[in-house]
């Protein structure tokens, strides 16, 4: 499944993605992997980020939009671009990347915001959330991060699950269908709470209930017609966002397996030949687009280019699935 030319390429990368390697990929020992991982805080993407924090705790004065333009690919001409140089984006990229909270927390982080960041919906405080599904989730992952109370926000993800299963952002607006998008991002939010404290008997119920919505359309179909949802589904474009596809949602189920320690479920089966297809003749993944919006500074490879990133995530699904 990867051989020394894609290990040696792997490993050559920032200290964000190389102690994920070492872990998940080649089994080092914890001591190695512990010590590349500490190096986030200083090396590379990690201390990057860390160096455009503002005094009072926020990225680009903002919580999930930038109150000033800031980074790099300000201009585009997609209607669906959207800045990416804000708080909640700067907090996942941390997070996902391995940064010690310890750091954050150091620098007052949790209490800085949430004396100073407001949602822009209604100017309501960070850490309280606001009336989106996926921003809430990313809330609730980032405050079990920083060790900030996220029990109310979990209980309004599971109030806020929809009658068929899963989630949509738009509910506020009168969406009663679910949406790929938010139910992922809502199920990642609570795998995140049940990891960190075990859960709640509902959590786990409205985590399972959104999970058989994603299994009962074998993650990419309509129910309906059985035909694949969109092309997005398989357009594998890193950093995620908050955009679906069968690759991130593999990994959820991949999390939650380890979880509860149970089988995989069948029904992931045809995503994962969906992310096998996709492997290039020379073992790598291809970025298929880097997401329009600025940024602070880019992760990844641009759009048509082997991703470290996206090569490692497929290969770590693919590992677990394999296992007999």
């Amino acid at each position: 499944m990867i051989n020394d030319d894609i290990t040696a390429w792997l490993l050559d990368s920032d200290p964000a993605l190389r102690w994920q390697v070492e872990r998940d990929l080649l089994d080092a020992d914890a001591t190695q992997w512990q010590a590349t991982r500490a190096r986030v805080a200083s090396e590379g993407f990690g201390a990057e980020l860390l160096a455009v924090q503002d005094e009072d705790g926020q990225w680009a004065g903002g919580a999930y939009f930038p109150k000033r333009p800031v980074g790099i690919d300000r201009d585009s001409d997609d209607e669906m671009a959207q800045p990416w140089t804000a708080t909640t984006w700067a907090l996942n990229s941390l997070r996902e990347w391995g940064l010690d909270p310890a750091v954050l927390v150091a620098r007052r982080t949790p209490e800085l915001l949430a004396e100073h960041c407001r949602w822009e919906y209604e100017d309501l405080p960070y850490w309280q959330g606001e009336v989106d599904c996926c921003i809430n989730a990313f809330t609730v992952a980032n405050g079990l991060w920083l060790g900030v109370p996220v029990e109310p926000l979990v209980d309004w993800l599971v109030e806020h699950r929809l009658d068929d299963g899963g989630w949509n952002c738009d509910w506020v607006e009168g969406a009663r269908v679910s949406s790929y998008h938010s139910t992922l991002n809502a199920l990642d939010g609570l795998v995140s709470f049940e990891e960190a404290t075990g859960g709640t008997s509902r959590s786990r119920q409205a985590r399972h209930a959104g999970e058989e919505y994603l299994l009962q359309r074998h993650l990419h179909r309509r129910r309906s017609t059985g035909e694949s949802v969109a092309p997005w589904t398989v357009q594998f474009g890193y950093p995620f966002r908050w955009y679906y596809n069968v690759l991130r949602a593999a990994d959820h189920f991949r999390r939650a397996s380890a979880l509860e320690q149970r089988d995989r479920d069948p029904r992931v089966g045809e995503a994962i030949e969906l992310i096998r297809a996709e492997r290039q003749p020379d073992g790598t993944w291809l970025q298929a687009r880097r997401h329009p919006g600025a940024v602070w500074f880019h992760v990844d490879a641009p759009g048509g280019e082997p991703s470290k990133w996206i090569t490692f995530w497929a290969l770590r699904v693919l590992r677990w699935w394999d296992q007999r």
